[in-house]
């Protein structure tokens, strides 16, 4: 089995150490892979999409090709995890400066995203969060974090912020508007894995 963590930018070492500790916690025999160009999603039990910048990594990931692969993937059933600008990118639409850059958004979860919406990268922050899948609250990691203003009836909020949706999943599709690869809380990482497990 294999986990890929799309690795054209952003936090990806953090998230290829978590999920493999995750996996090590689990007792589960599995490869954690870095995408870095076509060919690798499809051999993929899971995916994983980390922040970065929103417009780099869509216009990257049309180029070489792995967007088409993940839209693919995830009308499968595969599972897909994007956690900050990865909530964007899998987002079904943008706010004006979404819209503004361009960004060819997957499309994968009927999220509508703001892309700043708790500031920019000044406004970095830790909060604690009520998240609908764990027992206990999360510390969650926000760095210029974007949020999901509205989203549709197939998605389930998991958690909130200040009135902003910033944890929601949609069948296979699991978007967070924090980073979990930033601590050593793996329970996140763990869900993941169990969703890719179970699938």
């Amino acid at each position: 089995m294999k986990i890929g963590v799309i690795a054209i930018q952003g936090a990806v070492s953090e998230h290829v150490d978590a999920l493999r500790r995750a996996l090590k916690e689990r007792g589960v025999e599995a490869e954690v892979v870095e995408i870095k160009h076509k060919g690798i999603v499809p051999e993929c039990s899971g995916i994983v999409i980390p922040g970065g910048e929103s417009t780099t990594l869509c216009r990257l990931l049309a180029r070489e090709g792995i967007a088409e692969e993940i839209k693919e993937a995830a009308a499968k059933g595969v599972p897909i995890l994007g956690t900050c600008a990865g909530l964007i990118v899998i987002a079904k639409e943008g706010d004006r400066q979404v819209e503004k850059t361009g960004q060819e958004l997957l499309g994968i979860m009927d999220t509508r995203v703001n892309r700043n919406a708790f500031g920019r990268q000044r406004d970095s922050f830790e909060a604690e969060l009520e998240v609908f899948i764990l027992d206990s609250p999360f510390t969650g990691v926000f760095i210029r974090a974007p949020g999901i203003v509205s989203c549709g009836p197939g998605v389930k909020v998991l958690s909130r912020l200040e009135g902003m949706i910033v944890a929601a999943e949609q069948g296979n599709v699991l978007a967070l508007a924090f980073h979990p690869e930033l601590t050593d809380d793996l329970r996140i990482h763990q869900y993941f894995l169990d969703k890719v497990l179970n699938c």
